[in-house]
């Protein structure tokens, strides 16, 4: 049995091709009733798909447009197509709904019958986008009793409630289609009412029909949704997974319909209680049983409780819709239990920072080595490294247990090892102890406690080497500046003269200063940090480098000194959140997490990559030879900042990736993509493929920094 034909043009609204003669024709006549009035929003609703951030393209176009008449407003509305129009309708679900999961969710057909609750719950699913079609039954017709929980109107007593859903629908969506049925559920079309349903949501106050629509979601197979209105009850009873499953969970016992027929309000209170649990009813509804016929016609619903109702179902059907977990059974959703627990929230803490610590003075000029050495810069402030004095040398010892997921073959280690034993040269040049020192690699595979996989010693003499002295005092002020540049372009003579500082040190340096390669460059870096964010491990290790005021501040890195804008500050507290780092990858999302990084190349004078002679794959040497680019790193760092320059590191996640299979170990899912950036990256600079990038920097004009990293003390030393 199809639904009431007659009551179709109640509630449908009826479509009108302006292309088609015969609809021209009618729309003619439509016009040129003065009664009837047009309003046209396809201009206005276009131009609001054009502003939305990434649109979706459309299979659709001009030719999808409609003129739309509500006969019972006496209105015509011109649309653009369905798609469009539920495009622009539903851009604020994301992403809480995803395009992807509400393309899922429109696949369901869902029927409600009883149109008090259920009409709440129908027009949620509606605004939601949450279903493609929905059936609708009531027999009952709108009184104005009903006004205090239906968001109806005056207008429309004596309506049948279930048009009157509809039509409230068809308002915010003529494309869904909804079928009525008005005469409610009865035995002669429940099973075109089931026909096709995905879900069934039952609302109805008569407890024949209730245990009829029981059965029919049985034989059909579907799942069951029922709210009632008092502390927010929701059952599921899941046919589709228990077909045999006795409808109200078992509560009514072996209790029929013919039982349940034609009871008074006050004769079907005993089976209310069962079902809803006298001991769970909120004191005011049950009370209210107790007066009904009494003081009292039935029992009472709030509209706030009905429009929660249609809330929690809601909640129900996408889970339902997107093969969520939902299993058979009852919860509460009750606001009075929530308001009863209102508490102050936590107080917004200020981050109140310990004085800086003023740098010990060494005592002897061997713990002045060691300290000059432990100033080293290392990704994260980790200082990958055990220092060490002999009787005649100092040996810094590169420690894996502080390597990272981003030091692939402890290669960023080796820099750091390389850049602290030229500062320990310098320091025994300046103190009158240099003396020859030596690099050496452990066999791969072999590191032990008692091997590491590189070693540095420095032996003491008496060598005089002045060039190295004078950078002793430039490397005890070397500082990582992250402040946002002033944009002014870097000095072509300087750029070449660190140029020059690098070959002494037989290394080499590619840079860009070109603002538009500045922004290709902005752009290749901002995504690398994006996908380190999403790649889980990496993600961990970058949070776990930062620093607070309770922290040990003597290694990673101190907040301050990261030198976060406010917005960047206020967006720490979610970017460390695992969960939200999974929800924007499942999204493929995620662009905005590298704006601090995009921010601050735009605002620099000049992009340069440290590099040095290709070592062989696999080769115990090439460790070494990363660890020789860290003595060029240092010598450039500082002839920059004696040119004015501020220094910022950068770490992308390819720094020291050398083959894609490198990145796989690193970040799995990206590895392809990264491996693209760092070959237009490399381009970028003009990176040969003889050379290797050691370290890339970030060369501003910009102003001092908040804070300096700190470093752990120096082994026995003395100090004062």
């Amino acid at each position: 049995m199809n639904p009431d034909n007659a009551a179709v043009a109640s509630y449908r609204p009826q479509f009108f091709d302006e292309s088609d003669a015969r609809d021209a024709r009618r729309l003619a006549e439509l016009r040129a009733d003065a009664t009837i009035e047009f309003t046209d929003l396809r201009d206005s609703l276009g131009k609001e798909f054009a502003e939305l951030v990434a649109p979706p393209e459309l299979s659709e176009g001009p030719e999808a447009d409609r003129w739309v008449f509500y006969p019972w407003r006496n209105s015509v509305v011109g649309l653009p197509g369905p798609e469009l129009l539920r495009t622009v309708r539903l851009d604020r679900n994301r992403n809480k709904l995803t395009r992807v999961e509400q393309q899922e969710l429109v696949k369901q057909t869902i029927g409600v019958v009883g149109q008090s609750v259920g009409h709440a719950i129908a027009h949620t699913l509606a605004m939601e986008g949450s279903c493609g079609r929905i059936k609708l039954a009531d027999f009952d017709t709108i009184e104005l009793a009903n006004l205090n929980r239906i968001p109806g109107s005056l207008f429309d007593i004596g309506v049948n409630k279930a048009v009157v859903t509809a039509r409230r629908i068809a308002e915010i969506d003529p494309y869904l289609p909804v079928e009525v049925f008005t005469d409610g559920l009865t035995d002669a079309n429940v099973d075109a009412f089931f026909e096709g349903l995905t879900i069934v949501v039952e609302e109805c106050d008569s407890l024949d029909i209730k245990l009829a629509v029981r059965e029919a979601a049985r034989r059909y197979e579907i799942p069951l949704l029922m709210e009632t209105s008092d502390r927010g009850l929701l059952d599921i009873e899941r046919f589709d997974l228990e077909p045999t499953r006795e409808p109200f969970h078992g509560l009514l016992g072996g209790v029929g319909r013919a039982d349940l027929r034609g009871l008074s309000t006050r004769d079907k209170a005993p089976y209310v209680v069962r079902i809803l649990d006298a001991f769970g009813l909120s004191d005011r509804f049950a009370a209210s049983l107790v007066e009904i016929d009494q003081t009292l016609d039935s029992w009472p619903q709030l509209a706030g409780d009905v429009q929660l109702g249609g809330a929690t179902v809601a909640a129900a059907v996408r889970r339902l819709g997107l093969g969520g977990a939902l299993p058979s059974g009852r919860t509460r959703v009750d606001l009075s239990t929530s308001l009863d627990a209102i508490a102050e929230p936590e107080p917004v803490t200020e981050l109140v920072w310990p004085a800086q610590d003023v740098r010990a003075v060494p005592q002897t000029d061997v713990d002045a080595v060691l300290a000059c050495a432990q100033l080293a810069p290392s990704g994260g402030n980790v200082q990958p490294w055990k220092l060490r004095r002999e009787p005649a040398a100092v040996v810094i010892e590169l420690d894996p247990a502080r390597s990272s997921g981003m030091d692939i073959g402890y290669r960023g280690s080796a820099v750091a090892v390389g850049a602290a034993l030229y500062n320990a040269r310098a320091a025994a040049a300046a103190r009158g102890l240099l003396g020859e020192s030596e690099l050496r690699a452990g066999a791969p595979g072999r590191h032990s406690i008692d091997r590491a996989p590189l070693t540095a010693v420095l032996h003491f003499s008496d060598w005089s080497e002045p060039e190295l002295a004078r950078a002793y005092p430039d490397l005890l002020t070397r500082v990582t500046n992250r402040r946002l540049g002033t944009g002014e372009p870097a000095d072509p003579g300087v750029l070449h003269q660190l140029a020059t500082t690098a070959a002494k040190a037989e290394g080499g340096l590619r840079w860009i200063a070109d603002p538009g390669d500045l922004e290709t460059a902005a752009i290749l870096l901002a995504a690398s940090d994006q996908y380190r964010y999403l790649t889980p491990v990496l993600h961990a290790e970058m949070f776990s480098e930062l620093r607070w005021p309770a922290d040990d501040l003597r290694t990673g890195l101190d907040l301050r000194t990261m030198e976060l804008a406010p917005d960047e500050f206020a967006k720490l507290d979610i970017a460390r959140r695992a969960d939200v780092m999974d929800r924007i990858r499942e999204w493929n999302g995620g662009v905005a997490l590298g704006e601090p990084t995009l921010d601050r190349v735009r605002s620099a004078s000049a992009l340069a990559a440290v590099t040095f002679p290709t070592p062989s794959l696999g080769d115990p040497a090439e460790l070494i030879a990363y660890a020789r680019a860290g003595e060029t790193l240092q010598r450039v760092w500082i002839e920059a900042q004696r040119h004015g320059l501020t220094v910022q590191p950068m770490s992308p996640v390819f720094l020291f990736a050398r083959r894609t299979e490198d990145l796989r170990t690193v970040s799995p899912d990206f590895a392809d993509t990264l491996t693209s950036l760092q070959g237009r990256f490399l381009d970028l600079l003009g990176v040969p493929e003889h050379e290797t990038v050691a370290l890339v920097l970030r060369l501003s004009y910009a102003a001092e920094v908040t804070a300096r990293s700190r470093r752990l003390p120096i082994p026995g030393a003395e100090s004062r």
